[in-house]
């Protein structure tokens, strides 16, 4: 069931998802060739302490990290490690999702770490536009599906690249994940009604091939990989639907 939230409730996942945006932005100045993954999770849990709020993901169903670094061909939930160090030519995802008086904010963005080839870079910004077309058409009336999974794939799939399937976008605020579930590819099935108070996050993860297909790490049960080894780029911002429109919260 989706939660309509009040505005209390709006006001304090206001408040973490702008701390979500701002550890990210933090973490931007941080990538460079030779810093591990390991030193961007300390950083990063480091900072959201600072500011008395705590990251989402540590001991999420054992996962053992606060912030996830999603490098060149890993979709999702990489695990920082200090044995993982950034090098020229990377792409790399972070994921950031801070608790704030219990409020829950989550945000992503991919990066490139010193000059990228061409194409991850194409990656990279299709990805990102994908996501800020489907928000522009988020507004109360409308039905979820039409706004995300008919705008994102369509678009993606112009250039060659695919939208990850079996993974997508969610509810949040009072919980981590909650419903709805947003596909980022057309799914007609889908007729969920947008409506003032929901509160969810669009976050299109794209393969640079058409193979939308992902794999899982058998080593850490974690770290979500394409299929084919082709590079995956994500962008996330938590959106609140408003009387009129929507508001990105996460900015």
């Amino acid at each position: 069931m989706v939660i309509i939230k009040n505005s209390q409730q709006i006001e304090g996942i206001r408040q973490s998802s702008k701390l979500a945006a701002a550890t990210l932005r933090y973490l931007a100045d941080f990538l460079k060739p030779g810093v591990s993954t390991q030193d961007l999770n300390k950083l990063g849990h480091e900072y959201i302490i600072s500011h008395h709020a705590t990251p989402a993901p540590l001991n999420y169903d054992g996962f053992p990290k606060s912030i996830c670094t999603s490098i060149n061909d890993v979709v999702c939930h990489g695990i920082p490690s200090k044995k993982e160090i950034l090098k020229e030519g990377d792409i790399i995802n972070l994921d950031i999702t801070t608790i704030l008086n219990g409020f829950y904010g989550d945000t992503s963005a991919t990066y490139p770490v010193g000059k990228i080839s061409s194409q991850s870079q194409k990656l990279i910004d299709v990805t990102k536009k994908s996501m800020y077309l489907s928000i522009d058409r988020l507004k109360p009336g409308r039905i979820l599906n039409d706004c995300v999974g008919k705008i994102i794939q369509p678009y993606v799939e112009k250039f060659g690249f695919s939208v990850v399937k079996e993974l997508g976008g969610h509810g949040v605020g009072i919980k981590f994940h909650e419903d709805p579930f947003v596909y980022h590819f057309d799914y007609p099935r889908e007729k969920i009604i947008l409506k003032p108070g929901m509160i969810f996050t669009i976050e299109p993860m794209v393969n640079a091939s058409l193979d939308h297909r992902v794999t899982l790490d058998q080593d850490d049960s974690w770290t979500i990989r394409t299929f084919d080894h082709s590079l995956s780029a994500q962008f996330e911002h938590t959106i609140l639907i408003t009387q009129n429109g929507h508001e990105i919260l996460t900015i």
